[in-house]
């Protein structure tokens, strides 16, 4: 029988599992998936260590609008009857917030769900699924011990300066302030940094998260100093479905101006703004540079656009620029979207290896480029990891 940890990243419409040792022999999985389609009809993907795709068994014939109390129910059901004999010790979640309370990751009861659940209108394309997805593993295996990871816990290290609102003083202290996000990829990132990166790891480095969502993090020593995204998951860059900054006059104008009802205008900030509201086409990045419609061309324009200004943004809180680091979803797979994005960052002494950058290397910067730039794939699922195995291990 094998010990192990389930890690587990929750969404609206989809579930990310691994399965790892527990006793920290490896760091790949034994077992890694995802079940999607949750609400319509859900789809079991999953594969082993070696890569090789593995059998659905009976979450193949889970029902159409399974939730997920059912389809976790499931997935431990066939942890349980899977031929090398895993038996869970710990399970692990991503959690988008942990407000100013949870500066690390924290072992799961009753009360710290209670107050994640407060913290739910902050991220609310996020929260409640992380939320459904600890209560439905506690209903399935009330016995499993749980751990919550925070997604805002590695930005805690910034300066007052870098996390503060010009508001008034007493909205500050009631916790609306800057508290950032993607913290899980951004650790891991940290973490390789000494090995992918030598000669800059303890220097000047941004972070590009690009993915659905996105932002970016400038690091100090492997340390978060500032980053893009701030009280919510919607400010910063721009996302696929999200718009990244926004004139707050905006919000104030949709509202008593034209009518919209705050559920409108939470509607179309978190579902229809970003790359998929300025092409009218799609959330899709590969969609979108598969197309030749001028819209899909002016929503990666203005990505880029906003991407390249962020980042040198960012270097006020750097003092220079030393290394850039693209990961996740867009960040690793899209050369093009590099491509343009330090193409507008010349002035700054990035330069781009072409050919290097179309053929995915580690590294991608030319020898004269005063900015290192390297593509790191994430891996936010270790870090859960890691950290349900310290708790096992105190």
């Amino acid at each position: 029988m094998i010990d192990a940890i389930l890690t587990l990243n929750s969404g609206s419409s989809s579930i990310k599992f691994a399965l790892f040792e527990a006793d920290g022999g490896s760091d790949i999985p034994r077992i890694a998936g995802k079940i999607r389609g949750i609400g319509t009809q859900p789809v079991f993907v999953a594969v082993g260590a070696d890569g090789h795709l593995l059998a659905p068994d009976g979450l193949a014939r889970i029902d159409a609008g399974a939730g997920h109390d059912t389809l976790i129910g499931a997935l431990l059901g066939w942890i349980d009857n899977h031929d090398d004999g895993f038996r869970l010790v710990m399970a692990g979640h991503r959690v988008v917030h942990g407000g100013r309370t949870y500066m690390g990751p924290v072992e799961i009861n009753r009360d710290i769900v209670a107050d994640l659940a407060r913290l739910a209108p902050l991220a609310p394309m996020h929260q409640p699924h992380s939320l459904a997805a600890i209560k439905a593993m506690a209903a399935a295996s009330p016995g499993l011990r749980q751990i919550a990871c925070f997604d805002t816990s590695f930005h805690r290290t910034q300066p007052s300066v870098a996390q503060s609102f010009a508001l008034p003083r007493h909205l500050t202290e009631a916790g609306v302030l800057k508290y950032g996000f993607h913290g899980l990829s951004y650790e891991y990132i940290a973490s390789v940094l000494p090995e992918q990166m030598p000669t800059v790891a303890a220097g000047r480095v941004v972070v590009a998260h690009l993915g659905s969502g996105a932002s970016l993090c400038a690091m100090k020593d492997r340390c978060s100093v500032a980053t893009t995204m701030g009280f919510t998951a919607l400010d910063g860059l721009v996302m696929g479905r999200r718009p990244g900054r926004l004139d707050c006059g905006v919000v104030l104008y949709l509202l008593q101006d034209m009518g919209m009802s705050p559920a409108d205008v939470q509607h179309l900030l978190y579902r229809q703004s970003g790359l998929l509201g300025v092409s009218g086409i799609s959330n899709d990045m590969r969609v979108l540079l598969g197309s030749s419609d001028p819209a899909a061309r002016a929503a990666i324009d203005l990505f880029c656009y906003r991407a390249a200004s962020e980042l040198a943004g960012l270097c006020v809180a750097l003092g220079g620029l030393d290394g850039i680091v693209f990961t996740a979803g867009i960040g690793e797979n899209a050369p093009e979207i590099r491509k343009r994005i330090c193409s507008q960052l010349e002035w700054m002494g990035v330069v781009l290896d072409e050919t290097a950058n179309a053929a995915g290397e580690a590294r991608i910067s030319a020898v004269s480029s005063k900015v290192t730039v390297h593509v790191i794939a994430t891996n936010e699922e270790l870090v859960i990891a890691r950290a349900a195995r310290g708790a096992l291990n105190n």
